[in-house]
């Protein structure tokens, strides 16, 4: 693949590093829609057991926002330590990141076993949903640890110079739940119970490949017992460099817990499994237009570096472009086949019926997040990471969580929950873009 970005079309550089990232975001989004999918057409039970799983989302995002503090933070210490020949440095990073993983993961999975019941009803659940969602965190949990060292050290491979073998790790634990997945469920009569069975076997699948890496002949660094033990000087500087990965990622929790909560007092358990299903749509089609954007980061780096800013202006011009053609694209679709995609995960006709409008509600300001996508790409590309940052932050917690309250206390009910999202879309897209083209792109040396 090519390394210098100043040379060749820009439009294919772009594409050329897009094009991975996308497939194995998809994989991984493959890897937990497909739990969703076959547990919604569950005969009698599915639609309670769909919004069940929709319950753990929360969790799920917050042990996802500890593994990104240490792997994000860890990852380009580590490369760092390698460019500069400090070999013993660089393994000490590792070390300590296992460490860290690996004693987040236990406290989570304690934390989360002692107080399940009150935390999934505080996040909308009810008798009739608890019961699943219960049935599945329960058995989802005892992966935590796979779950989190196989996806936090996967940086670290793919920081040696072996992306196939990183998106290998990825690629297995999808393929094993997607055939596992329906041998559980429908095969062996297990249920939800079989779902989460499938996945945690898939996670520790992958938790194995990752493991033979570091213990294997292709890796130059090994992790060493003498590097487990926490130094509070490393310590600091991972977590320090990988918080803006954790706020991100955690602030995606709490709108989840909000808009779980609000659909749960106002609609009721029918409008929970709704939104885990839009969630579900939500992650698949937003792959390309975010993909599109970290794909040109690099692109956009080196250009700015080497001084060639008119390839920079049209990395930008092209990024903007193409992501809000696609945005665009995607929400005539979800406009035109909203019950056909409902349908892919839930019998329900009732839930069908209503999905369809929340459906188009939440999606009617999709493509305004194509500039928040090419705004924060930008920003954190020319070394502005704390502007990208704010706006994922303005977006979710200034905008989404107050009008997620408000809205439906204001007499919009249920429809509130959904309109807040286009609202945000509209304001966070808009406002990160125009910070960006206005101080940045504007201020290019010719």
């Amino acid at each position: 693949m090519q390394s210098d970005f100043s040379q060749g079309k820009v439009w294919k550089n772009v594409i050329n590093q897009a094009i991975p990232l996308m497939v194995a975001q998809l994989i991984q989004i493959l890897y937990n829609v497909v739990d969703r999918i076959y547990i919604g057409h569950l005969p009698v039970i599915g639609s309670n057991a769909l919004t069940g799983i929709g319950l753990v989302f929360p969790i799920t995002t917050l042990v996802a926002a500890f593994t990104n503090l240490f792997s994000t933070g860890g990852v380009p210490l580590f490369s760092m330590a390698r460019g500069a020949k400090e070999e013993k440095k660089a393994e000490l990073i590792l070390g300590q990141v296992v460490s860290l993983l690996f004693v987040t993961s236990l406290a989570l999975m304690a934390l989360c076993y002692i107080f399940k019941r009150p935390v999934l009803f505080l996040f909308g659940a009810s008798e009739e949903t608890y019961v699943y969602a219960d049935q599945y965190l329960k058995i989802y949990l005892l992966g935590t640890i796979f779950s989190v060292l196989s996806t936090g050290l996967n940086g670290f491979i793919n920081a040696q110079g072996y992306p196939k073998k990183g998106m290998m790790t990825v690629m297995l634990g999808a393929i094993i739940n997607l055939i596992l997945d329906p041998i559980f469920i429908y095969g062996l009569h297990m249920g939800v119970y079989g779902a989460a069975i499938a996945t945690v076997i898939s996670q520790g699948v992958s938790f194995a490949w990752v493991l033979s890496f570091f213990m294997g002949k292709k890796t130059f660094y090994h992790i060493k017992k003498e590097n487990l033990i926490l130094k509070a000087g490393m310590v600091g500087k991972i977590t320090s460099l990988g918080i803006s990965g954790f706020v991100m990622q955690g602030t995606n929790c709490l709108v989840q817990i909000v808009c779980n909560k609000m659909l749960f007092m106002y609609g009721g358990d029918m409008y929970v499994g709704i939104m885990t299903v839009i969630n579900s749509v939500r992650e698949i089609l937003s792959v390309p237009g975010s993909t599109l954007g970290s794909g040109a980061q690099p692109v956009l780096g080196y250009n700015y570096g080497a001084k060639q800013y008119e390839r920079v202006r049209k990395a930008i011009r092209f990024t903007a472009a193409i992501g809000f053609l696609y945005m665009l694209i995607a929400w005539l679709a979800v406009i035109i086949f909203p019950k056909e995609i409902l349908s892919v995960f839930t019998t329900d006709k009732a839930m069908i019926v209503s999905g369809e409008h929340a459906l188009k509600l939440y999606f009617f300001g999709f493509f305004f997040m194509s500039f928040q996508f090419v705004g924060q790409s930008t920003f954190t590309a020319l070394g502005c990471a704390k502007r990208a940052v704010f706006f994922s932050i303005f977006r979710k917690v200034i905008i989404v969580v107050p009008l997620t309250i408000i809205l439906p206390m204001l007499g919009l009910g249920v429809e509130g929950v959904f309109i807040a999202e286009p609202v945000s879309n509209a304001i966070g897209g808009l406002a990160s873009f125009t910070t960006m083209y206005f101080t940045l792109y504007k201020k290019l040396p010719e």
